[in-house]
């Protein structure tokens, strides 16, 4: 007999042997979406039959994910900030790095009431725009995306979560003439910065799933950050706050490419793990 106890054993050695370092939180995550159960329900129940449907559910989940498919694409959904965002191969899958912008831009702000304006630059599945909206109940947004089908996935969390009223999706590249009023408070941006050199050291996941548009940047991973440079102040107003998401290593180079076209208050800001993973900054 097939159960939540046995088929945990054996699909765990199953991802490591695959290469999977979180081969134990994808089981659990697999196990619910096949048995339509929660975590804790399975846990509750570790030795329940499982079905022959479930368990075929079971392994068609299992088959994706030991071909390194990230769980957030199996699923189509993945938690960012407080909420719940569908996901697919059409845009990045937030990461909690990212989550560093909202914590950000949020201690920037002194009443989280003030009617705000937001932009953000690469919208992907709308998740920074959308998180920062959600502490601002006032706020409303705009998402800038080169792809069409990034920006579907965007309009879709929008309207799940409640912010469509609020917010809308535009297709255009961030260097083109933008149909945009230039009074935006708040602006984020987590552009493509990983150079091409890095391609082969990343893993699967990210290398063979993700869209590579949303990843790579030329000029060992800077030039989007000089194109945004050059567009950057044509979007600000007086005390307008600009949040970009950066490599590890990249601070002070992005700091200064900015800098050159009159970016004041230039703050680097640091992940949860000690990595620069922000630059802040002012015109």
């Amino acid at each position: 007999m097939n159960t939540p106890r046995e088929i945990r054993k054996k699909a765990i050695l199953q991802l490591e042997g695959a290469g999977s370092e979180t081969s134990r939180l994808d089981v659990d995550l697999l196990l619910e979406e096949a048995l339509d159960q929660s975590a804790m329900d399975i846990l509750l129940e570790p030795d329940q039959k499982v079905t022959k449907k479930e368990m075929e559910a079971f392994q068609e989940l299992l088959a994706r994910r030991i071909a390194r498919e990230p769980v957030s694409q199996i699923l189509g959904k993945k938690n960012f900030w407080s909420l719940t965002f569908r996901v697919s191969s059409d845009c990045l899958t937030p990461r909690p790095d990212s989550e560093t912008l909202i914590e950000a831009a949020l201690k920037d702000i002194r009443d989280r009431n003030t009617a705000l304006k937001i932009l953000d630059l690469g919208t992907g599945s709308g998740c920074l725009l959308l998180s920062l909206m959600s502490e601002l109940p006032n706020s409303t947004g705009v998402g800038i995306d080169i792809s069409d089908k990034a920006l579907a996935v965007a309009e879709y969390n929008a309207l799940k979560l409640g912010f469509s009223e609020r917010c809308e999706f535009i297709l255009s590249d961030w260097t083109e003439q933008l149909p945009l009023p230039r009074e935006f408070d708040i602006i984020l941006c987590n552009p493509p910065y990983i150079s091409h050199e890095e391609r082969a050291d990343l893993a699967p996941e990210v290398r063979d799933y993700e869209p590579h548009k949303a990843l790579f940047a030329e000029d060992n991973g800077y030039s989007e950050y000089i194109r945004l440079a050059e567009v950057m102040p044509k979007l600000v107003k007086a005390r307008t706050s600009i949040f970009l998401e950066i490599g590890h290593t990249q601070g002070n180079r992005t700091a200064e490419i900015f800098k050159k076209t009159g970016a004041r208050n230039i703050r680097i800001i640091q992940d949860l793990a000690g990595r620069d993973r922000c630059v802040a900054l002012k015109y």
